[in-house]
Parts: structure tokens; C-alpha cells; sequence
């Protein structure tokens, strides 16, 4: 049985199996176990099997301001992994869209003043995140991969801030000793970012006129840490 739980939140099954075969790689591990919340709902007790786990993006925003009864369950059972993980009942690391829901689930609020497009940007570790297990030996800053449209204003009560940027202050925040919530995304490689971007071209990601020059961009990046940032993450947790 694998040990680690990918939680996919992605409409799009192209991109979704893309992204898990990159957390998987990412990760360090050959199996890594996939629970849809698109198509299935979080047991408590089916998660009582993993020491660790990772949720991967969506074109889901939380300040959306209609939602379909999809998103809505969505959004609840993150919450509920989120809730989980605070009680120390698993580790998880919640990345993009994610980090909205628990920033709101904590009081929080989010903001759309703040958005990346698709690109590799250089984002810094706090004295914190210098401090911490997983983004320590990273200090005192990394390459990650962002696309994102909404951001947290703030780290929301109980939050503490690891990672920041000048374009958007809230990049990651732990709250606990078990939950890491991420608004960039820390799985893919280069060519697995390029390759994502097929799946959002016309979303608001980046100028569907430029998707050559973007990603000819993405694939000549030097990102590397948010691998290794995930494989601590694992390894932290064993």
C-alpha cells in the first residue's frame, strides 16, 4: 500500500493524471495512491492509511462568486483534510487553489489584487521558513512554478509565514507542525509546466497570444526546489 495520498481537485483529467505522475515523481516515490474529490467524498477513515498527503491545484477559485454543488463539496472536504492535519491527525501539504480554502476555513481572506501568471518566479523563506524541517534547507530562497489568480491577504490566525514574495506577500505558511499550505505549485518539472499549460490556454493563466513565448519561458527555467521541498515533505513525515 503506498504511503502518501494524492488529493486531486482538477476537472480536467488530462491534466489531473499529469499532475499526479508529477507529485509522484516529485515525491520520490513509486506509488502514490489518488483520491478524486470530483468523484468521490474524503473518508475519515481511508485516510487513516497515509502518513502524508498532497493536494494539487484547480481552476477552482474560493472567491468564486457562484459555485456549482461540485465546488462546494470540494471545497468542505478539503476543509475536512485541512482540519485533520491541524489536529495532527496526518501531514499534508495543500498547494494553489487549496491554500484559499484553508486561509478561509482559519477566518482569513483572499484576494484577487495579488495574482501570477504562469512562470517560474523567486519567492523567499522568512526566518521561519529558515527555521522549518521542510523549507529550511532551501533558504534563503527558491525558483517555484505559479499561476495563480487569487492569493491569501494575509497568514490567517494560527498561520506562520515561510515564504514570501514582493508580488504576492503570502506564498506559504504551516500552521501547526502539520499542515503546509502553498499558493505556488511545487510538483512539476519544467516540461510538466509547459505541459500543463495546454490544458489552461484560454483560462486567464497567461495571454493565449504569448502561449509560445510562455512556454518557451517555462522550459528554459531552473526550477528544482519544489521538488526537493516535496521530498522533505515526505521524508519529515515517515
Amino acid at each position: 500500500m503506498a504511503s502518501l495520498l494524492y488529493v486531486c481537485v482538477r476537472p480536467e483529467t488530462g491534466a489531473a493524471d499529469a499532475e499526479h505522475d508529477s507529485f509522484r515523481r516529485a515525491l520520490g516515490v513509486d506509488v502514490v495512491d489518488r483520491l478524486d474529490l470530483l468523484e468521490e467524498r474524503v473518508d475519515p477513515a481511508r485516510l487513516a492509511r497515509y502518513r502524508g498527503v498532497v493536494v494539487g491545484g484547480s481552476p477552482y477559485n474560493v472567491s468564486d462568486a457562484s459555485k456549482s454543488a461540485l465546488q462546494q463539496h470540494v471545497e468542505t472536504d478539503l476543509q475536512r483534510i485541512a482540519r485533520h492535519a491541524i489536529d495532527g491527525g496526518i501531514a499534508a501539504f495543500f498547494t494553489c487553489f487549496s491554500i484559499g480554502v484553508v486561509t478561509r476555513m482559519l477566518g482569513g481572506e483572499v484576494t484577487l489584487d495579488t495574482p501570477e501568471s504562469a512562470s517560474a518566479t523567486v519567492i523567499e523563506t522568512t526566518a521561519d521558513g529558515a527555521a522549518d524541517p521542510v523549507f529550511g534547507p532551501s533558504a534563503p530562497a527558491l525558483t517555484v512554478f505559479t499561476a495563480h489568480k487569487e492569493s491569501s491577504i494575509a497568514v490567517p490566525d494560527g498561520g506562520v509565514l515561510l515564504a514570501t514574495n514582493p508580488i504576492c506577500p503570502v506564498q506559504a505558511y504551516r500552521v501547526g507542525t502539520h499542515l503546509y499550505a502553498a499558493q505556488f505549485h511545487p510538483e512539476p518539472t519544467p516540461r510538466d509546466f509547459a505541459d500543463r499549460m495546454t490544458f489552461y490556454r484560454t483560462t486567464g493563466y497567461f495571454d493565449p497570444d504569448e502561449f509560445d513565448v510562455v512556454q518557451g519561458q517555462v522550459l528554459s527555467a531552473s526550477v528544482t526546489e519544489g521538488a526537493a521541498l516535496l521530498r522533505r515533505f515526505a521524508e519529515h513525515f515517515a
